[in-house]
């Protein structure tokens, strides 16, 4: 069982972030409604896991919320070029990079001696967490703006060839350049924000009470912290697009994706508005990426591969619903529990595996591959609208306000 002295602390750091995920996910449109469900959802079944789950179990389920909230805000991001601009951009890994890394060269200082031997990285400006992550959300879009110039003039297939270029060529630039971010050895020791919450002693601008609070907590507790500040950030990027989508600049870009000629017709700017939801999408890409560097302590190239960084965030967006937000957080929860499952699933086949062949249980791995491109395959044949489908509300004046703002 949990550490009972720490489960007042726990059940708030988990509480909330169940409540605001909650609050997404609910369909109920009136407000009124939403938000006592969402209460009382998030909060029971906060307090229930906490006081019935032993710690391990309880530890693993706040992981993945961390890494599926990421996966999310990623997924939102993709969901603004693909869901409702039309861009078919297959070189996620390129903002979801360059926001990792610059978060962590804003966040971190210079190597000073020894350390200096083993670490090289271009500045260090030893910022705050959330000028971090504004830096890393500016440095994305504008990668976006400087890709999108000769980029956004090519259509369907011939974009997405060349976005995934510009994935590459972004991956293999951290790889080979160490004077940039320490090039193929990891960059260490970027901070996480509220650390001090799991330290002794807590926080020490915090009241009495609420370093008594979070006083039991110990540093493996961390993650319970950073959940919080993943589902805040998370929360904000689905409130601001909600309304920026709903608005009559989201309603062109709807236009733009469904027929760009009846759309330069009414005389609206095709290239303008195409680069303005490239830039907007990169954006949020970029802010993924701060939260998984300051998540990750460590990060290098190789976190950032095709598979993980662009294919995952393809299929989370194709089953929860393209041109839905809501659709995306739900699709990066449930295909994240399934990538996560598949690998337990895996460990149990291996013996069955090494009675086929001996080679077979090192190939295991690969079927993780295989299962969610059959997922892809069964999303396309049977469900190509997704699980949520497209939202239907194009403008705030024209429906019923859905975001809560």
């Amino acid at each position: 069982m949990a550490d009972v002295s720490a489960n007042p602390a726990r059940i708030i750091l988990l509480g909330i972030p169940l409540v605001l995920i909650a609050w997404q996910l609910l369909p109920l449109r009136s407000q009124a409604l939403r938000i006592p469900a969402a209460l009382a959802a998030g909060g029971l079944l906060a307090a229930a896991l906490v006081t019935f789950l032993p710690t391990g179990i309880i530890s693993y389920v706040v992981s993945f919320a961390v890494m599926a909230s990421i996966y999310a805000v990623l997924t939102l991001g993709l969901n603004v070029h693909w869901g409702y601009t039309g861009l078919f951009n297959i070189g996620v890994a390129a903002f979801f990079s360059v926001g990792a890394f610059t978060s962590a060269l804003f966040t971190t200082s210079m190597p000073e001696g020894a350390f200096a031997a083993f670490t090289q990285q271009w500045f260090g400006f030893n910022a705050p967490f959330l000028v971090g992550v504004l830096a890393a959300g500016v440095v994305s879009g504008l990668l976006a703006w400087l890709v999108g110039k000769p980029v956004l003039r090519l259509r369907e297939d011939y974009l997405a060839m060349a976005t995934i270029g510009v994935a590459e060529l972004t991956r293999l630039i951290f790889q080979n350049e160490r004077w940039l971010a320490n090039g193929p050895q990891p960059l260490r020791g970027i901070p996480q924000p509220l650390h001090c919450l799991v330290e002794d002693p807590v926080c020490t601008w915090l009241p009495d009470p609420v370093q008594q609070l979070f006083g039991p907590l110990a540093p493996r507790d961390y993650v319970w912290v950073y959940l919080l500040v993943v589902a805040l950030i998370l929360f904000v990027v689905y409130l601001v697009l909600q309304r920026v989508l709903r608005s009559p600049w989201g309603r062109v870009l709807r236009a733009v994706r469904e027929d760009e000629v009846s759309a330069a017709m009414a005389g609206k700017d095709i290239e303008k508005f195409r680069m303005q939801a490239f830039i907007v999408g990169s954006f949020v890409m970029g802010i993924g990426g701060a939260l998984y560097a300051h998540y990750m302590v460590a990060i290098d190239y190789s976190h950032f591969n095709p598979l993980y960084a662009t294919f995952l965030i393809w299929v989370m967006l194709m089953l929860g619903g393209s041109g839905n937000n809501r659709g995306a957080i739900l699709g990066a929860f449930l295909i994240w529990g399934v990538w996560t499952g598949t690998a337990f699933l895996i460990d149990q086949l291996r013996p069955a595996l090494a009675a086929i062949s001996s080679d077979m249980p090192a190939r295991a791995p690969y079927l993780r591959f295989t299962l969610v491109a059959l997922m892809l395959i069964l999303i396309l044949l049977f469900r190509p609208a997704g699980l949520l489908g497209e939202e239907k509300y194009v403008s705030t004046e024209a429906a019923p306000d859905d975001s809560g703002a």
